[in-house]
């Protein structure tokens, strides 16, 4: 039996990662690591863990 049908495919790289000759990625306020937003962004900017986390934390607030 072959099973190389279920191979996973390679993980895509990660937006959050800098990119040769790609546009410089904006700081979470709140741990330092790049987001998925350009530096131009205004306003408050969060990577994905700290922006799920907030929502989390919006979420149950009540």
């Amino acid at each position: 039996m072959d099973e190389s049908y279920c191979a996973t495919p390679a993980a895509p790289a990660s937006a959050t990662e800098a990119v040769p000759g790609g546009p410089p990625y904006a700081e979470c306020v709140l741990c330092r690591k790049p987001t998925e937003y350009p530096e131009s962004t205004r306003g408050a900017t969060l990577c994905p863990v700290c922006e799920w986390q907030e929502a989390g934390r919006t979420a149950c607030s009540g």
